[in-house]
């Protein structure tokens, strides 16, 4: 069933940390925007729960840091790795010039919670959630507007001067938009679940490399979020071993005791993360542009991807919020959004490609253990401080317009 028309200045698809924080900051600016998400509510586990201290400057920026604070989340000062059997410092945050020298562990469903309570402030903002993307509108070479289905079945077209695609890695409004997409490559995916946390439990979040793969271990507070890495398409293979075999691997590169794998005791507590690494040419059409993992899909090394997600909503925002309330945009402002976030997107998939090893999952012809820029980041004691930098702010990181 085909529903009506609606008019917006900006129409963002995806309700994730870009999504949010984009039509929260232009609705802070006067801009008239929906905001459409495929999901009924925020509630998925495993996801981006890494707030990063240039996130937690700009929350400072907007005045809701003490508040951001009191929802529950660990901090993390330092990031550390077993390195040859040794424990060893790769990021170190304690000197960052920010108000927050940590990284934020936070369950991203209260992130979000948080961010589309402040944007639901302004009466020129709406959230929508449960709407699935069906098209987009185009006229005279332009996007004009997304075509939405709601859970009835539905159909409604929802016009705007501008439609944002922030929905993701596998980003309907992307493919859509026929943009084109260069793969950088990927050779692992993670296997993403929890365990207890138990008093007796080592202190710290730690990350692990053993012999044929790595571990990383994260502090949730009550439980351990377990991030194990397989060959690239390897799942499968894996499901094909048993549970056991998994149990068995896992133990034997975590420094909790075996029996504490045995709490995995179904498929279904194994979620996978199809890693890629991928980066837009042209992130923009003619009443379109895409940002965050949309524009750029990042490998979970370092965390960074939501980081950059954020960052790319606020320069979007302070480019952007003027031409939109004004009625005045045009291409040269959406050519000025990739400007501004293209070098800080490829500078870090440049390091992220340096800190992945050459050495594939059972691939026994090359050396065990993490690459070499690792392990010599382990050895330093300056070159934690560069990469808590370069992990915690980014390469360039944006700040709030007033």
């Amino acid at each position: 069933m085909t529903g009506p028309t609606t008019g917006q200045s900006c129409c963002v698809v995806g309700a994730g940390p870009a999504g949010l924080m984009l039509g929260f900051l232009l609705a802070r600016a006067g801009v008239r925007v929906t905001v459409i998400e495929k999901h009924a509510d925020f509630l998925r586990d495993f996801r981006g729960d890494t707030i990063h201290p240039s996130t937690l400057e700009v929350m400072h920026e907007l005045g809701f840091l003490d508040e951001f604070l009191k929802l529950p989340h660990q901090q993390a000062v330092k990031l550390h790795a077993e390195i040859s059997g040794q424990q060893a410092t790769i990021a170190d945050f304690s000197r960052l010039p920010t108000r927050c020298k940590f990284i934020a562990f936070m369950p991203q469903w209260d992130f979000l919670s948080f961010l589309a309570d402040k944007a639901r402030a302004f009466p020129n903002f709406d959230l929508r959630m449960g709407m699935k993307v069906s098209g987009l509108d185009r006229s005279a070479g332009r996007v004009t507007g997304v075509r939405i289905i709601n859970a009835n079945g539905d159909e409604e077209t929802i016009s705007a001067d501008l439609v944002i695609g922030a929905d993701g890695r596998n980003s309907s409004v992307r493919r859509e938009a026929g943009l084109e997409v260069e793969d950088l490559g990927a050779s692992v995916d993670v296997l993403w679940m929890q365990v207890s946390r138990r008093e007796d439990d080592p202190a710290k979040g730690m990350s692990h490399g053993g012999p044929n793969q790595g571990l990383i271990l994260i502090d949730r507070g009550q439980f351990w979020q377990c991030g194990y890495v397989i060959r690239k398409g390897g799942f499968a293979e894996t499901q094909a071993a048993g549970l056991p075999a998994l149990r068995a691997k896992l133990a034997a590169v975590a420094p909790l005791p075996a029996d504490r794998f045995e709490e995995i005791a179904s498929w279904d507590q194994v979620h996978l993360l199809n890693v890629r690494m991928d980066r837009l040419k042209t992130w923009w059409l003619p009443g379109l542009l895409c940002i965050g993992d949309a524009a750029h899909a990042m490998s979970p090394v370092g965390g960074v991807g939501v980081n950059l997600a954020i960052q790319d909503a606020i320069a979007a925002a302070n480019i952007l919020a003027v031409p939109l309330r004004t009625g005045a945009l045009t291409d040269a402002d959406l050519r000025a959004v990739q400007k501004r976030r293209d070098f800080p997107t490829k500078a870090t998939q440049k390091v992220q490609l340096m800190m992945r090893s050459r050495r594939k999952p059972g691939d026994e012809s090359k050396s065990a253990g993490p690459p070499a820029f690792l392990r010599a980041i382990g050895r330093s004691r300056l070159l934690p401080h560069l990469t808590g930098r370069l992990i915690g702010l980014g390469f360039r990181p944006e700040h709030i317009k007033t």
